[in-house]
């Protein structure tokens, strides 16, 4: 008798923090936070157009968004013990170092702006917290890490089980949290809303 059984799983962590009311407030002071940020920094805009970022980014312009709002100290500290939970549960060895934040930043994607696939180098665990999500925004789409190597691999059918996609597209909402080991390629395909998407991505290092 035959026996199949899965290898090398890729996992990926969702909570959602904006359900209570502490989490409620939290998201109302990262809004805030995040559209008083990005109406200040005028390095980061000045990056975004060179770049032709269509929105904002804080990530080549600030490195210190704890320190300017306590609203952002607040997000680090209820994103620790979730980090804690997904080492676990992906069984990292980490001995006696810990995952601490390396890097955390703000994202507002205008109507018709995306982001290209890419990795996470130098990090353990990356993620996103999901400050607005309106209706019609882009999902983040996560790429199997298998496929450089899949060459004369036929694609997948259209309705394949979501663990043998190409491609998996999350559709997260205001308050959604995401984490994933950071060598996991992923994109932000065009945001179709009519309003800004926001959110404050993040990477843990080993330390």
């Amino acid at each position: 008798m035959a026996n199949i059984e899965t290898l090398f799983v890729t996992r990926l962590y969702r909570a959602e923090l904006a359900s209570r009311g502490p989490g409620k407030r939290l998201l109302d002071e990262l809004m805030q936070a995040c559209v008083s940020v990005a109406s200040d920094d005028l390095a980061g805009q000045a990056w975004c157009e060179a770049n032709a970022y269509k929105g904002y980014t804080s990530y080549a312009s600030l490195s210190d968004l704890p320190w300017r709002s306590p609203a952002f100290a607040d997000l680090t500290l209820a994103i620790d013990p979730h980090v804690a939970e997904f080492a676990k549960s992906t069984d990292m060895d980490l001995g006696r170092r810990r995952l601490v934040v390396d890097s955390i930043w703000i994202n507002v994607l205008e109507p018709g702006g995306h982001h290209g696939a890419h990795i996470h180098p130098h990090s353990v665990v990356s993620g996103t917290y999901y400050v607005e999500v309106p209706e019609g925004a882009s999902a983040i789409r996560f790429e199997d890490p298998r496929l450089p190597m899949q060459m004369a691999a036929p694609p997948r059918r259209a309705r394949a089980a979501r663990d043998q996609q190409t491609f998996v597209s999350v559709a997260p909402k205001a308050g959604t949290l995401l984490l994933w080991e950071s060598w996991l390629r992923h994109e932000v395909p065009v945001n179709t809303a009519e309003t800004e998407r926001i959110s404050v991505s993040f990477n843990y290092r080993m330390e």
